[in-house]
């Protein structure tokens, strides 16, 4: 089962997919990490996101790339923290953009074909009015591709906002 989280920056979604990971009651619990730690900021966010799921059970896995080749043990409940941060990885990474919308959605469907229960966390980044660069935009409209074939593959769909989880797709948390 895919349940796919969405919101916006310190909106609260990464604590409602613990919590959905949590609240399953699945015994084997894996945070599936894409950020690349590249200064004093992502290591901020790094130790607040260990922070938050200490003592609930959770093995990390390290993949900002390539979620594709990942297999993922059968029954377990992982949360893919986040969709945002492994589009930017794999769009700017060593293999470029050309590809890399097929790269992800192939992936997000392989690593949701083993566990019991994947939640993907994804942000809400298009809503800010900001015009960016083309490099930029093109990211954005490849992670806004991403997010829409998710949603469609997901059984739940939920946005955060403000700490509270709004149903967009299947049934209520």
């Amino acid at each position: 089962m895919l349940i796919l989280v969405s919101g916006g920056a310190s909106s609260g979604k990464s604590a409602f997919a613990e919590e959905l990971i949590v609240r399953s009651g699945l015994k084997e619990r894996i945070y599936l990490a894409t950020m690349q730690v590249w200064d004093k900021e992502s290591e901020r966010r790094v130790e607040r996101h260990r922070a938050m799921r200490a003592g609930k059970g959770f093995a990390t896995l390290e993949r900002p790339l390539d979620l594709a080749g990942l297999p993922l043990p059968p029954g377990s409940a992982v949360l893919l923290e986040d969709l945002t941060n492994l589009t930017a990885n794999e769009y700017f990474g060593p293999q470029g953009p050309k590809g890399a919308l097929e790269r992800l959605t192939v992936g997000l469907r392989q690593a949701a074909a083993s566990p019991a229960l994947l939640v993907a966390v994804t942000g809400e980044l298009f809503s800010d009015g900001i015009a960016y660069d083309p490099e930029t935009a093109q990211y954005l409209t490849c992670l806004a591709q991403l997010n829409r074939a998710a949603a469609a593959q997901a059984e739940q769909v939920f946005e955060v906002v403000c700490g509270i989880p709004i149903p967009w797709k299947g049934a209520q948390p």
